[in-house]
């Protein structure tokens, strides 16, 4: 019952708010459905096969998400 073209500025809205909030280091959770959250990986050291040395890759934050229990309940 609503417009295609309103509906799609609610999703972007929402997208841009969830990218803007986990960008400065801020979790968003939505009850019922899930947490995207932000997560540090630690530095860690690596290996050039071809060089035979070690690289350092530094400590990086990544993007998660976590569904909560009835979501994936759901899906199951």
């Amino acid at each position: 019952g609503i417009e295609a073209n309103t509906v799609m500025a609610v999703v972007e809205g929402f997208m841009t708010a969830v990218k803007g909030s986990m960008a400065k280091g801020e979790n968003v959770y939505l009850r019922g459905f899930g947490t995207f959250a932000v997560k540090t990986r630690a530095q860690k050291a690596a290996r050039n096969i071809k060089a035979n040395t070690t690289v350092i890759i530094p400590e990086t934050k990544v993007p998660t998400f976590k569904p909560c229990d009835d979501f994936k309940n759901l899906v199951k």
